[in-house]
């Protein structure tokens, strides 16, 4: 590309036929064409080779376009296609300074690439100059009647052609007048246009059809300068707003926008080098196509590139963004302006394809940001929604009445939340996503309100079971006739006060009847389970319940005393007491009475295991025994009333009498040991015969009463010796370990004693010796008497012992 005071012009086509695209590319971005749309204007210039065509186009347009050296000789000047901006015109013009025909240069091989030059200035071409001499003017054999001949044929082969202005430029006009000239080469031009062949769609258009024929004249050059300079600048302000309506360029209807004319000028040199015919509405199609959509793809990487669509996407996935959707739109709409904005010259038609392509290639691209934003709305609402509704909740607010107030507002703040984030270009359908948004929360209450149904229930029920369970077990702990009764009273009281506070407390809940109805029958279903898991407990501790009921009646009296076993007591009556309460318990545990339904359990038991003469009657064999506990189930009760079968009644009877008849056992033992205790008399013969046998020695003391002073002292001391040795408690180890012991003890106990003795002896006398012996006397005698209860204790506790052991033993 050369540049000379301020023109720019490049080789766009050299001599052997090769476009120059990186010249031509400079060229538009040096002088800006881009920017031009369609206010722009491309003029060219044909004719004879040295007929002053690069010197017309340097004066007219003020380009440095290479021209001939007369001095030189006339040989050619411009090989192939040379394009320039014009200098100072507006609209933006470029111009074409094409190579001279009929040059000697190629000799008579130049028709080819004559034809494809002209071709190629015809197609891309506003305004053709057709440089010719003012003496070929009328001439047969002119130098400008081939070079038309080529313009019209090659005109043939645009399938479609534009209306280009056909500008002939007289050179060197002589003294005849224009208005003389330009019928004569009107009327040579009609011929020309006549004589050419046309395909048969144009075999009877006018020429005018095609071309808009202006006619100039410009004296000579080398020879009137001065005038020919005045005459070209007048020329020149005809170029000034060429493109506005009537001025030389004012037809635009194949026009190229500014920034596809390289790309069009080189497919159009590429269709005319491959010789073929050139189709201008479809090459105008495939230009708008492959630059609309190279501006579409442009946009598109402006787009992913842009900071704040990063800085948006990059926040969206980690939260919402605030006013998303406004942002997001206003940065689409600035790169779809910016494609309107480069693309509205093009084909309507794929301009708008591609427009349509760009925007779902963009909304594709922001979809998933778009996405995740809704997302996040989705998520936050349903997260507050939650939030709010457990405060309702926990301020007492009615379950149904806070679900559905929370629900309206929060789908209405979703639905502010989903419109800040809709983006205005697309249509996309957000109402799935609100839907499950819906679904969510419709999950959500119905969780929260079956846990807050099954928490009240395990509350009332917990209620209910405490309320029932201790009572229950109170009442078939003492079991009698009225037990069942109370049970029953006691189920019906706390089951209604229960059933009671439960329908109040769901009553916010605003459920159908059935769902109520249900949820308090499981209610009272749970008590009368209660009640029957209790019973079922209790029947398994029932032989536990007979024996200490059996133990409570037998040991204590009517007045909860202990008994003593004194021997006035009726044993068998007590027994027989004892075990019908027993018997009478069983009966109570043996099945569930919640019913009204009456049974004969308690007589069943009673006939079988109490009554002594269907005993006898059974232990008779000539009478077939019959047995009623001889089953599984009892009469007129249901299995699952059941808690005690008939066989395990007659079961934990026998195991029952078993595990009793120790107590009684032992209690005819303690009578009959009380009765010997209290009899310590010994029998009238032993009697008897100590009175006649002990009658001398009886005498022979009331004789002599010093004999029973002397008795009485030694009784005193064996009694010392016998509690100083503790002879009984030497002796509890066995008999040959306490007489070693008492051999070791005997000495030092007989000289402890005698020094006592010696000790009381070396004390002064008193004034009153009787007093004296009388306080020793007493003093011996309390000291005899302490003796005498160690001993009497001593005594006594092996015999309470023995007896305690013996009782262990007979158990």
């Amino acid at each position: 590309m050369e540049k000379s005071d301020g023109c720019c012009s490049t080789h766009l086509i050299d001599g052997d036929g090769a476009f120059n695209d990186t010249g031509l590319e400079q060229l538009i971005k040096e002088v800006r064409l881009g920017e031009c749309g369609l206010s722009y204007a491309v003029v060219s210039i044909m004719g004879p080779q040295s007929s002053g065509k690069s010197t017309l186009l340097n004066h007219l347009f003020g380009t440095s376009f290479r021209e001939m050296d007369a001095f030189k000789g006339r040989s050619q000047t411009t090989k192939g296609i040379w394009l320039a901006r014009c200098a100072g015109i507006e609209p933006c013009t470029l111009v074409m300074d094409l190579e001279g025909t009929d040059g000697r240069e190629r000799g008579e091989d130049d028709t080819a690439f004559e034809k494809q030059s002209a071709l190629f200035a015809l197609a891309v071409s506003d305004i053709v100059l057709i440089n010719m001499w003012c003496h070929d003017i009328g001439r047969e054999q002119a130098a400008n009647k081939p070079l038309l001949k080529t313009v019209f044929q090659v005109m043939m082969r645009l399938f479609s052609p534009r209306k280009t202005t056909l500008m002939f430029v007289i050179r060197d006009k002589t003294r005849t007048p224009l208005e003389n000239l330009e019928p004569v080469l009107r009327e040579d031009i009609q011929k020309i246009w006549d004589s050419v062949p046309k395909p048969e769609a144009h075999k009877e258009t006018p020429l005018s059809e095609f071309f808009n024929v202006e006619v100039v004249a410009l004296s000579s050059y080398e020879e009137k300068e001065e005038q020919f300079k005045e005459q070209v600048a007048s020329l020149r302000q005809r170029f000034f707003h060429s493109i506005a309506p009537g001025g030389l360029a004012g037809d635009r209807r194949g026009v190229v926008p500014a920034s596809g004319f390289s790309f069009s000028a080189q497919e159009i040199w590429k269709v005319i080098k491959e010789n073929k015919d050139l189709d201008l509405p479809a090459h105008k199609v495939m230009v708008a196509t492959v630059r609309c959509e190279e501006i579409a793809n442009e946009k598109y990487g402006s787009f992913v590139a842009n900071e704040k669509w990063c800085q948006m996407k990059e926040a969206v996935e980690s939260g919402p963004v605030s006013g998303f959707g406004k942002k997001l739109s206003a940065i689409l709409n600035i790169s779809l302006s910016e494609y309107d904005a480069e693309a509205i010259y093009f084909d309507e038609g794929v301009r708008s394809a591609k427009r349509k392509q760009l925007e779902e290639k963009l909304l594709q691209l922001v979809q998933p940001a778009h996405q995740s934003m809704l997302g996040h709305i989705r998520s936050g609402t349903l997260e507050k929604f939650k939030e709010a509704f457990d405060k309702a909740l926990n301020a007492g607010e009615g379950f149904s009445l806070a679900a559905q107030t929370c629900t309206q507002f929060y789908m209405a703040q979703f639905d502010e939340w989903r419109a800040d984030a809709v983006i205005e270009q697309a249509n996309w359908d957000t109402s799935k996503v609100r839907d499950k948004l819906h679904r969510d929360i419709d999950a959500h209450i119905a969780s929260v309100h079956a846990a807050k149904l099954s928490e009240l229930t395990s509350s009332f029920e917990a209620k209910l079971n405490a309320a029932l369970s201790g009572p229950v077990e109170a009442l078939l702990d003492g079991a009698n006739s009225e037990t069942w009764s109370a049970i029953k009273k006691l189920l019906l009281r706390e089951t209604e006060s229960a059933v009671a506070g439960f329908c109040n407390a769901i009553c916010g809940f605003d459920m159908d009847e059935q769902s109520k109805d249900k949820l308090i029958a499981s209610l009272e279903n749970y008590g009368r389970g209660v009640v029957e898991a209790k019973a079922r407990e209790e029947s398994g501790r029932v032989l536990i319940r007979m024996k200490d009921r059996f133990s409570m009646l037998f040991s204590h009296d009517s007045d909860s005393m202990p008994r003593i076993w004194t021997g006035k007591e009726d044993i068998r009556a007590i027994t027989k007491t004892a075990r019908s309460a027993s018997l009478k318990l069983l009966s109570v545990m043996a099945a569930i009475r919640l019913d009204d339904d009456v049974d004969n359990i308690e007589t069943t038991l009673s006939s079988a295991l109490m009554d002594a003469k269907n005993n006898a009657a059974i232990k008779d064999r000539s009478i077939i025994p019959f047995d009623p506990l001889a089953s599984n189930s009892w009469e007129k009760i249901s299995s699952s009333r059941t808690l005690i079968t008939p066989v395990q009644c007659k079961s934990l009877w026998r195991q029952f009498k078993t595990e009793t008849e120790y107590t009684v056992t032992q209690a005819i033992s303690a009578q009959e040991a009380h009765k010997r205790n209290n009899n310590w008399l010994p029998p009238p013969w032993a009697i008897a015969a100590l009175v006649v046998l002990g009658f001398n020695e009886f005498m022979t003391l009331l004789r002599n009463p010093l004999y029973l002073g002397v008795i009485f002292v030694g009784f005193l001391l064996i009694k010392a010796l016998w509690v100083q040795l503790d002879i009984s408690g030497e002796f509890r180890n066995g008999a040959l370990p306490g007489l070693l012991s008492l051999s070791s003890k005997f000495v030092p106990t007989i000289m402890n004693l005698l020094k006592k003795l010696a000790e009381e002896g070396q004390k002064p006398a008193t004034a009153d010796p009787q007093r004296n012996a009388t306080k020793s006397f007493q003093n011996g005698s309390s000291s005899f008497s302490d003796s005498s209860s160690s001993a009497s204790s001593s005594v006594t506790s092996p015999k309470q012992g023995t007896e305690y052991s013996n009782t262990l033993k007979d158990d």
